[in-house]
């Protein structure tokens, strides 16, 4: 056998064998080896409480030399993040948050670094202005903790207003009841006054004496509603000798005097879980009172109330709708499993309900064109379902839909909460009953009733007045807590009142005290226009918002109260940090101490690297190389037979 032949042979044989290869397809594994470094967490707390004592240049001082450390870089992945009311990522350090919750801060670094190794350096103070109480944080976060302790541990003579209780409303020619906790840090018997000023004129004063054991006094009095309004007043506990820290020792409070109360009947024939619960969402505004009724004794009590709730009619109260309708009357109906809609589609002049003898459970949708005022959104679509009666309900007056009712994933275009308005009376429908539910879920989601009583609150609101509905609604409050942020909402509408997001809002706020306006855009988020004024200085305010494409305008006034939560500490608060390392099974340092700190992380066993293995499995079809050996054996093969003119 010639040369040549052979050549050929062994270019067939490698072209067959690869394509034989090629279908059977062969695996192989893969591996490869990495090293992972545990992680190094900086939570520096960011708040104006470091700056109040002094501690910025030593805080700062002690992230550069953690971050620039070799031996720290060489064994972990180190992370910087700053705190005040919410965790971030971030390299910019100004210390200038106004709120610290230490709390949340580990709640979110428990989520990011949820099974893995490693080490926290907490740079804080330890005073946490709200929030849970994170000594015990240990409990879902199960990382060891190092705080560093940034501040003076000495103790210091100290007299403090710690709390004051006062309701946020009261009534004209009442008297409201004020609570505050004094207390006090020494060694030493002293006495002081507690004052309380409105203005210039004292309206409360009462002597106090403390010593080490005796070193906190609850003071309980009540104090005249005089005047129709927002009356601002200043409690203060005269400062000892040489006391350090006085900006803890006044505390600026207001309560807004109303001369009515919206009275509000609920009125149903059987007992039910939302009846509770509409009234405690209802009563959570002290402006306003629920009193339950049946059917039998509303009638004649009907002009006592700015509003009426009925909860699931039937045809015993043909008399109440009656005089309802007489006296043309707001009014809120609950349709639910019970309903007789066979009454409601003949007493009503609104709408009308298919009767199927069916219930379905429907989902709730926020409808982000709902007009009238302002809605929130509670995130409606984690709420239980409703159960409702199933069937098309047709309208026969304008209405506007608040939600809609969603079926699982499917928007069914029916309405679950409407409101309507016609002849200068104003009603709302519910087609769902277990609304107290949703304020479950609603506390559940925000750990508060807040949100959902707001809400709640909103429609009442509404409801209960009967003022001509306005393209330009404004929502805010009277005044707002120092240590609170200042958000004023807006919504526009066109001429139909559809909401209107093209509309540019300007509010112009001017300072009473100064005469000082300054001008401010609202910016669009979601189904309403919001300005953040929390950089406002403590003041009266007057506002005026005026929407720049049409001559529209609303005003008002609002106050924010003079209170620095951050500038209410004297010390570091050891206690609690040293307990936080104890409980994680970490350390704590003071300031001197860095050095230490990094060896003692340096040397600590438990943060080593990790070698991790990781296989592939590949299949034989994947490597391209066996490709081009069978174009270039086919390809020689051919080109060698051309070549001796053997094709």
């Amino acid at each position: 056998m010639s040369k040549l032949n052979v050549l050929f042979s062994f270019l067939r044989f490698l072209t067959l064998f690869s394509v034989f290869l090629l279908l059977i397809n062969p695996k192989f594994d893969h591996v490869t080896l990495s090293a992972e470094k545990p992680n190094l967490v900086l939570a520096i707390d960011n708040s104006s409480s470091i700056r109040h004592l002094n501690q910025s240049e030593n805080a700062l001082d002690i992230v550069d030399k953690l971050s620039q450390n070799n031996e720290l870089s060489n064994k972990f992945t180190v992370s910087k993040y700053i705190f005040g009311e919410q965790l971030k990522l971030s390299d910019t350090i100004l210390f200038s948050e106004s709120q610290t919750n230490i709390s949340n801060a580990f709640n979110q670094l428990s989520q990011v670094y949820k099974d893995t190794n490693v080490a926290t350096i907490l740079i804080s103070d330890g005073n946490q202005t709200y929030g849970n109480d994170y000594e015990f944080i240990t409990s879902k976060y199960k990382n060891p903790i190092y705080p560093v302790i940034l501040g003076d541990t000495i103790t210091h003579t100290d007299l403090k207003i710690k709390q004051l209780n006062v309701n946020k409303y009261a009534y004209l020619k009442n008297r409201f009841p004020v609570e505050t906790i004094i207390t006090y840090n020494g060694n030493n018997n002293i006495n002081s006054r507690f004052v309380v000023t409105s203005g210039k004129t004292t309206v409360f004063s009462e002597a106090v004496s403390f010593s080490k054991d005796k070193n906190s006094k609850t003071i309980t009095f009540t104090l005249p509603a005089n005047r129709v309004g927002v009356n601002s007043l200043k409690a203060t506990i005269l400062p000892a000798e040489n006391e350090k820290n006085i900006i803890n020792n006044s505390k600026n409070f207001a309560v807004e005097v109303i001369d009515q109360k919206t009275k509000i009947a609920i009125v149903s024939d059987f007992p039910h879980p939302d009846l509770g619960a509409l009234k405690k969402s209802i009563e959570s505004n002290e402006q306003r009172s629920v009193t339950f009724m049946n059917s039998n004794n509303t009638t004649s009590q009907v002009n006592d109330f700015q509003l009426i709730i009925i909860n699931q009619p039937d045809n015993k109260f043909n008399n109440l709708f009656d005089e309802l309708n007489k006296e043309n009357k707001n009014r809120l109906i609950i349709i639910g499993t019970k309903t007789d809609l066979s009454f409601i589609n003949r007493i009503n002049q609104s709408f009308t309900h298919e009767i199927t003898n069916q219930t379905e459970d429907y989902q709730a949708e926020l409808n982000l064109n709902y007009s009238p005022f302002i809605i929130d959104d509670l995130d409606f679509e984690s709420f239980p379902p409703l159960k409702s009666n199933f069937g098309t309900v047709n309208f026969s007056a304008p209405f506007e839909t608040i939600l809609n009712k969603k079926l699982g994933n499917v928007s069914t275009n029916q309405s679950l909460l409407v409101t309507n308005e016609a002849n200068s009376r104003r009603e709302a429908i519910l087609f769902g009953e277990n609304i107290w539910q949703w304020r479950a879920q609603s506390f559940i989601n925000t750990k508060s009733f807040n949100a959902f009583d707001n809400f709640i609150g909103k429609l009442v609101q509404y409801l209960a007045s009967n003022k001509r509905r306005s393209r330009l609604n404004v929502e805010y409050e009277s005044f707002y807590n120092g240590n609170t942020n200042v958000i004023i909402k807006a919504q526009f509408f066109d001429k139909n009142y559809v909401f209107d997001t093209r509309e540019t809002l300007n509010i112009v706020v001017k300072d009473k005290a100064s005469n000082l306006e300054k001008v401010f855009p609202f910016v669009l988020k979601n189904n309403n226009y919001q300005i953040d004024l929390s950089n406002l200085p403590p003041s009266e305010y007057s506002f005026i918002v005026r929407a720049t494409n049409e001559n529209i305008s609303k005003s008002g006034v609002f106050q924010i109260l003079e209170y620095d939560a951050e500038q209410q500490f004297l010390n570091a608060n050891v206690t609690k940090l040293s307990q936080l390392a104890t409980n994680s099974s970490g350390a704590d340092y003071f300031v001197d101490e860095v050095d230490n700190l990094i060896n003692d992380l340096v040397n600590d066993n438990r943060y080593a690297t990790i070698q991790k293995s990781s296989k592939n499995t590949i299949p034989l079809i994947d490597w391209k190389y066996l490709l081009g050996i069978i174009v270039l054996s086919l390809a020689s093969e051919w080109f060698l037979r051309k070549y001796n003119g053997l094709i």
